[in-house]
């Protein structure tokens, strides 16, 4: 345990300072699907965020623009004082220098690990750090070998993904993440992938971030007992839109919007 305290401490210790997240005015389309409809939301620097809502509301859009895998069609997007998107007055959006620098201090967990299958866990964490951060093959090894001791894998580091359960897959992707050292993680849906007696394993390697690192989270769930547990705030999402948000107790004990009070009974809270 004193090993796990050391590597979170140095991880909060590289973060500085936690970024802020903040969406301007910012829409989506897919043809005459709106995903997201003049969006205004912001995170707080090292605060943890859970998006809830039903699927198909925009909520892992606005992850994906985040990390750059999808362009808005309008508005501003913000990381800490760096713009990652701009679609103001008339600008066409692209990736500039800035973008791909802002990017770089983002690391996400996907629903679906996304592995590289001909790399063993060690290898697939050490792969980002050396070829994007610089670092040395003796120094990534160091700081894979920290990660994969923190999320309760050491001993699978020769692993290819193919030997390891959807559980540990995704705990490597969490490491994986992780040796970047970003400010902001983000977390999509993270075990809706996995067999109901491994999601366990998953969550709680998230809960000890998200009660022990200062980096700021943001995270896509369905598990709504979870979210309540670990989030400075819950915010309820539906039609590319933020429908209501506040602390995690007033948003499942005392919701003040119909559409919220209908989704948690739909969900059984």
């Amino acid at each position: 345990m004193a090993a796990h305290t050391d590597i979170l401490n140095t991880l909060n210790a590289d973060l500085d300072q936690p970024d802020s997240v903040d969406f301007s005015d910012v829409n989506k389309r897919w043809g005459d699907n709106h995903v997201l409809r003049d969006l205004n939301f912001s995170v707080a620097p090292g605060e943890k965020v859970s998006i809830i809502g039903p699927s198909g509301s925009g909520k892992t859009t606005i992850l994906r623009i985040l990390m750059t895998l999808e362009v808005p069609d309008s508005g501003q997007v913000h990381v800490g004082d760096s713009l990652l998107w701009d679609a103001t007055q008339g600008k066409k959006v692209r990736e500039t220098k800035e973008t791909l620098n802002t990017r770089k201090r983002l690391g996400m967990v996907f629903q679906h690990f996304n592995l590289f299958p001909h790399l063993t866990a060690l290898e697939n964490i050490t792969e980002a750090p050396i070829h994007v951060l610089g670092l040395s093959k003796v120094e990534a090894t160091e700081r894979a070998e920290e990660l994969l001791d923190l999320v309760g894998l050491k001993d699978h580091m020769k692993h290819l993904p193919t030997q390891l359960s959807g559980g540990q897959q995704q705990r490597v992707a969490i490491a994986r993440a992780l040796a970047m050292r970003p400010k902001v993680m983000l977390f999509d849906e993270p075990t809706s992938a996995l067999d109901p007696e491994l999601i366990g394993e998953v969550l709680g390697v998230i809960r000890r971030l998200a009660t022990t690192s200062s980096m700021t989270m943001l995270m896509v769930t369905h598990e709504m007992r979870f979210a309540r547990e670990i989030s400075d705030r819950v915010v309820m999402f539906d039609q590319g839109q933020v429908v209501e948000e506040g602390k995690p107790e007033q948003i499942f004990e005392n919701p003040t919007e119909a559409r919220t009070r209908k989704f948690l009974e739909i969900v059984g809270i």
